[in-house]
């Protein structure tokens, strides 16, 4: 068949060009009927949200009519892993498959690509955290000229959580733009040039909604202007545009410009004279800030929480002062080299946030901090980004596809829009073409205690080692808390006869690279692998979900959502905490059945499923898979796979 004039459901069709590029390829109802409807979308300029089940191909669905036309598309996707696989494997053969000569580019955030001026201020400076970061200073220096992109991301040269990241990348906040004496070689313009040039950008939601956030009319500040945007799984799109419309003060920021502030002092005459005592005091007093936070608050609560205790609030104020005395000794620096020039502009957009909390909190905001080891971060966060998210969409004449495997709710859509503010889309839900109902068996254990009882964990794991012995393994443990995957982790330890993979104790993909060597593994995760995991085959046969995924009662953004719904008549249970829970168990639930061959079983032991009322709501929005209360069924479900039957 000729791709010229084809649509793209044909071309995915009996015949298409993909028969001859990808190996077992089958034509699937329910990816034609995907792509069709993302390619009228693009046609019209109209907007699409659309849930496509596991298996459906959602890729291709899009790719297919992105890469026939020729509009100039953004592609978004969830994470930098996501990114790459969609840039370096996806997008290469379906360019082949149709011929394509549109020009792709791959676009990262600028703290993933190594600043050349920055890793040379850090070897001038010498003062280096560690000493493993002395050897990797020396290795990036050997790798940067042979690297083609300055994707440290990708690189091997320096671990995920080195100590050295912040010191050889650049934020928005420190970066000279083309003043720098390296900007010719920089890897972020080089990057973004690129990205100017090219009809189809892939880039992840952080960088999405960062552009979004700084240009307040159209796109233009980092990606290119486009015809059409692509959003992949969607589902994190709510949440990772409200981070971005929010504002942040962190003691990291000041802490980042105190050190930077010596580095360039150190390079003016007298400079450092002028500056050093201010810049030791404030050090001084961000120190004492995070001890009193870390002596008296939580990791996580509201603004209120933090100016009720008198010890925490008092030393606010002085670190405060301590960021304004800084005005007096750097301002008459200014002009004195063009890093010294960026730490003024930096200094006075810390005291405007400074300036901006002295005033009372608008109903539209909610202000909350947060703990992360030693670091102390203060955010302001707008309650509903529908209106700021749909204005972009309309000054952007474009047309927009929202797609990923979790976006209804028992069928429904209502919650996804009404984040965005997308009412007037159209709306596509097609399910997953697997045969849940004769590959997977979902377990409901009965006789379990309630989750918050303290011994939940203890008893989960008396109920499910049985079936954890019948899978040999091959499982996920996933859990909504890291005191509960702690726990467990400790309980478990000795009495199993299968290899334990613990989150936290090695990077995130190394420990699925382990897992799924090990052939019989038991990983325990929490957050991070409930969703965006791929284990295909019989090395995850079973998934165990400790409890349903409600947000913590006393997260201070969604405290203050719930009081702004029930102000206005709503119901916070029914029309946010439930549609987002049912959202996460599906991205949960979703790791078990990742290939047509795949068969197993999903475990979940919250009794909340079986003895309320909404726990109906969780089992519809799930793959019609069958349900047993017995456990012998399960560990039959196992006997059969190894005898056959």
């Amino acid at each position: 068949m000729s791709n010229k004039g084809a649509d793209s459901a044909q071309l995915l069709d009996s015949g298409g060009p993909f028969e001859s590029v990808l190996p077992g390829f089958a034509p699937r109802e329910e990816q034609l009927q995907l792509a069709a409807a993302i390619e009228k979308a693009i046609t019209s300029g109209g907007t699409l949200v659309a849930e496509a089940g596991t298996g459906i191909g959602k890729t291709l669905s899009y790719l297919v009519p992105v890469l026939k036309g020729s509009e100039r598309t953004i592609i978004s996707t969830g994470t930098k892993t996501l990114q790459d696989q969609l840039y370096f494997r996806d997008l290469p053969l379906v360019k082949k498959a149709l011929g394509s000569t549109l020009k792709t580019a791959l676009l990262k955030g600028r703290g993933n690509y190594l600043c050349l001026y920055r890793m040379e201020q850090a070897r001038k400076d010498g003062r280096l955290p560690s000493r493993e970061s002395i050897t990797e200073l020396e290795a990036l220096r050997q790798w940067a000229p042979t690297s083609p992109d300055g994707d440290l991301s990708v690189s091997s040269v320096m671990a995920e959580d080195s100590e050295l990241w912040s010191m050889v990348t650049s934020t928005a906040d420190n970066c000279l733009g083309s003043d720098c004496p390296d900007f010719e070689a920089c890897f972020v313009a080089r990057a973004r040039r690129e990205a100017q040039d090219a009809d189809v950008v892939v880039v992840n939601h952080h960088l999405l909604f960062a552009d979004m956030a700084i240009k307040h009319s159209g796109f233009g500040e980092v990606l290119p202007g486009a015809s059409v945007f692509i959003v992949d799984e969607a589902h994190q799109a709510p949440e990772t545009a409200s981070q971005f419309f929010s504002s942040s003060l962190s003691t990291r920021q000041i802490s980042d410009l105190c050190r930077d502030l010596l580095a360039e002092a150190a390079e003016t005459s007298g400079g450092m004279a002028v500056v050093r005592d201010e810049v030791a005091h404030c050090r001084q007093v961000i120190k004492e800030f995070q001890l009193a936070c870390h002596d008296n608050l939580e990791d996580r609560g509201t603004w209120d929480d933090m100016l009720n205790r008198s010890e925490v609030r008092d030393a606010l104020q002085s670190l405060d002062l301590a960021v304004g005395g800084l005005k007096p000794v750097v301002e008459p620096m200014q002009g004195a080299s063009r890093g010294m020039d960026a730490c003024v502009q930096r200094l006075a957009e810390i005291q405007a946030h400074f300036d901006h909390l002295d005033k009372p909190v608008p109903d539209t905001e909610v202000r909350w901090f947060e703990r992360r080891g030693q670091g102390v971060s203060i955010h302001t966060t707008p309650l509903d980004i529908s209106n700021l998210f749909s204005s972009f969409c309309e000054q952007i004449d474009a047309a927009w596809v929202f797609t990923s495997a979790t976006l209804s709710v028992n069928g429904g859509f209502d919650h996804f829009v009404r984040q965005l503010g997308l009412q007037d889309a159209d709306t596509l839900n097609l399910d997953s073409p697997f045969d849940y109902d004769n590959h997977a068996l979902m377990w409901l254990p009965g006789d379990l205690p309630e989750p918050r009882e303290q011994s939940f964990v203890p008893e989960l794991l008396k109920q499910v080692l049985p079936v954890l012995k019948a899978s040999k393994g091959r499982a996920f443990m996933l859990f909504t808390s890291h005191r509960a995957l702690r726990q467990a982790a400790e309980l478990l330890k000795g009495t199993i006869d299968h290899p334990l993979f613990v989150q936290g104790e090695m990077p995130r993909s190394m420990l699925l690279e382990a897992f799924r060597e090990s052939g019989d593994g038991i990983l325990l995760g929490s957050a991070s692998f409930w969703g965006g995991v791929d284990v295909m085959g019989e090395a995850l046969s079973l998934v165990i979900i400790d409890k349903l995924p409600f947000a913590p009662p006393n997260d201070p953004v969604m405290v203050a959502r719930s009081n702004q719904l029930r102000q206005h008549g709503g119901n916070p249970f029914m029309e946010l905490f439930l549609p987002q829970a049912v959202i996460a168990l599906k991205q949960g639930a979703g790791r078990l059945i990742r290939d047509v061959n795949d068969r197993g079983v999903l475990v979940i032991c919250d009794r909340r499923l079986t003895t309320k009322g909404y726990g109906s709501v969780f089992l519809e929005s799930l793959p019609p898979m069958q349900q047993t209360l017995e456990r012998d069924r399960v560990v039959e479900f196992f006997e059969n796979e190894s005898t056959g039957n």
